[in-house]
């Protein structure tokens, strides 16, 4: 285990090549995003229990914690070389291989599966947090005076289709007008 925990610590120096790309000089490294994205799905999810929804937070936090590992192996694939490559086959494969060292393969496999696949209430949740956490980060980056980061905007229209827009309507609709806000600066 821990040559894992060792090979994941590449997370920490592994840049989100999608901000790099558009001219963000020091982007935030794989592990800052998987960290707030993590914190926002605590948050999110302790507010929907609190509103009578079923949702099982620790494996919420498990999942969030589990999303992005493979990119220790294959890092941060941008969207344009995904275009060239199956980013999907590559990441499970990492996924698959990287796990086998950890305590509890299956179990921690089969939760990145669910938010890759959303097909549990959790991974869809961390997957709407994910969104919302690379929209804060384009915020916080044209809000510094970077520019050209229109594509990830489009994740505005994922999240107001989300089962989760209900709940969060207010967290959303706020991230864009804050970014309004700044584009009249």
């Amino acid at each position: 285990m821990l040559d894992l925990l060792i090979e994941l610590g590449n997370l920490k120096r592994l840049p989100r090549t999608g901000w790099l790309l558009r001219g963000v000089s020091n982007p935030e490294s794989i592990a800052d995003h998987s960290y707030r994205v993590a914190l926002i799905t605590l948050f999110l999810a302790d507010e929907l229990k609190a509103k009578g929804v079923e949702v099982n937070v620790e494996k919420a936090l498990k999942i969030a914690l589990l999303h992005d590992v493979g990119e220790a192996r294959i890092t941060d694939v941008p969207k344009t070389a995904q275009y060239y490559l199956d980013k999907g086959k590559a990441e499970k494969k990492a996924v698959m291989e990287l796990l086998l060292s950890s305590p509890n393969p299956r179990e921690y496999f089969k939760l990145w599966r669910e938010y890759e696949e959303e097909t549990s209430l959790e991974g869809r949740l961390v997957k709407f947090a994910d969104r919302l956490e690379m929209l804060i980060q384009a915020y916080e980056y044209e809000k510094a005076g970077f520019r050209n980061l229109e594509e990830f905007w489009g994740a505005l229209e994922k999240l107001r289709e989300s089962e989760f827009y209900v709940h969060f309507k207010e967290l959303v609709d706020g991230i864009e007008g804050l970014r309004k806000q700044n584009r009249l600066r």
